[in-house]
């Protein structure tokens, strides 16, 4: 079961739509440093994992120790926005074929 109900990703964009001008709005999307906090706030998440996505975007990967989870995507300009999360989250020591 997905521990992040519809009522926080509500709250996340009325706080985020707020912050975003209304033409550019989404619902989970705002400055990077508002989710960060509120993913520490509220789920107790720190970054575990990071990442280049499209030249310019990064992907972060937080996690806290009772295994939730979230991925964040980080534009350019500094907007953020939530683009998966869950439960049961495991770190694995290495990647499949990579060296010992």
């Amino acid at each position: 079961m997905i521990r992040k109900p519809v009522a926080s990703f509500a709250v996340l964009g009325a706080m985020f739509a707020l912050a975003a001008p209304p033409a550019s709005a989404q619902s989970s999307c705002g400055p990077r440093e508002h989710l960060v906090k509120l993913l520490s706030d509220q789920y107790k998440e720190d970054p575990i994992g990071i990442g280049l996505a499209q030249p310019g975007q990064v992907l972060e990967v937080f996690a806290s120790s009772n295994g939730t989870w979230s991925m964040v995507m980080t534009m350019p300009d500094g907007k953020a926005c939530l683009i998966a999360a869950g439960d049961n989250w495991e770190m694995v020591t290495r990647v499949k074929g990579s060296p010992i």
